[in-house]
């Protein structure tokens, strides 16, 4: 196309140039469009949470940042609160989880997808020493999400249960 035909219709130039670029970036692999950013989705809803049949508590997961970020807001039936953010990190080439609760209780987690299921494992500070702690989330084929989570002392090979959940989706609330 010459100069003197995009000088004659210039609307017809910037359009050209909008459509070039539109297609540059939706072909370019940036942001979190990997589909490893998507690896924990099946954990993104509102959710009721049992563990041994008793309610436990709430919990809601939203993506956020275009899909870059899943945050979770808890509500506990005892009426403590907590929340999260987990993410891929690429360049690491690891899913990472940070969650903080209302008693003042940390969690710094790492990992990734075994088989279905998202595994983050961390350490932190108890009172004999560093605990290890292991959660795993696994998708059901009835869309319910299995959250086990283990705890083992420095030093030890045992695992033990801290918290074995059920979380079944919440109807949609027709005013949302």
């Amino acid at each position: 196309m010459s100069t003197r035909m995009l000088a004659r219709w210039p609307g017809l130039a910037l359009a050209l140039l909008l459509g070039v670029l539109g297609m540059a970036h939706a072909e370019s692999p940036t942001g979190c469009g990997d589909p490893r950013h998507r690896d924990f989705d099946f954990w993104v809803g509102r959710w009721e949470v049992s563990a041994g049949g008793r309610l436990a508590g709430h919990n809601e997961i939203v993506a956020d940042l275009r899909g870059c970020v899943l945050l979770e807001s808890w509500s506990g039936a005892s009426g403590t609160r907590g929340r999260s953010q987990s993410f891929y990190d690429a360049a690491r080439d690891r899913w990472h989880q940070t969650w903080v609760d209302d008693e003042g209780g940390t969690l710094y987690l790492d990992g990734g997808l075994v088989g279905p299921a998202m595994v983050l494992e961390g350490t932190t500070p108890g009172p004999t020493g560093v605990v290890h702690e292991r959660i795993t989330w696994t998708p059901n084929p009835d869309g319910t999400v299995r959250q086990h989570w283990e705890q083992r002392s420095e030093g030890s090979s045992a695992w033990r249960t801290s918290f074995d959940g059920l979380y079944r989706r919440m109807p949609a609330d027709p005013a949302r």
